[in-house]
């Protein structure tokens, strides 16, 4: 497995092993070191913007000094919402790497396909978002479905 994704899968067991949020972990890198880290915190902050990839960007800022992440690349265990997704952009990642697909995420409980069909246009983004390591990240999905959590986000 990829080393950084295998970082966004350990921040994701950190939060679903304390029911914060969703099996969702991100890691921030730059020039081949990470520079920001997140989890779903939805439910521990009863706050539905708190997925992981925000937490990543919002903690990668922080670090840095700047809303700026030009040279920056995401590496999150679930193909970013459309929230996310347009945080990344917003953010100016130069690419973003997913473990599960959206499909993935509505096949556990989750809602993002409902948006993802309601906003469309990924096809739009040519390379900018990539597949990497969903086998590992399946699993990381099915321990999370086998626990008793408090709701999906």
């Amino acid at each position: 497995m990829d080393r950084f994704m295998q970082v966004a899968v350990e921040e994701a067991e950190k939060g679903i092993l304390s029911d914060e949020g969703g099996p969702f972990g991100s890691v921030v890198v730059k020039d081949g070191e990470i520079v920001g880290r997140g989890h779903n915190q939805v439910v521990l902050l009863k706050d539905p913007t708190c997925h992981g990839e925000m937490q990543a960007i919002r903690n990668a800022c922080r670090r840095l000094g700047t809303f700026d992440l030009s040279g920056c690349v995401l590496y999150t265990t679930g193909e970013p919402c459309q929230m996310c997704l347009t945080a990344c952009l917003w953010a100016r990642l130069d690419k973003v790497y997913y473990g599960c697909t959206i499909a993935d995420n509505a096949a556990i409980g989750f809602r993002d396909q409902k948006f993802d069909e309601l906003f469309s246009g990924r096809d739009k983004l040519g390379d900018y978002l990539q597949e990497l390591d969903r086998d590992a990240c399946l699993q990381l999905f099915a321990r999370y479905n086998g626990l008793k959590k408090k709701t999906n986000y």
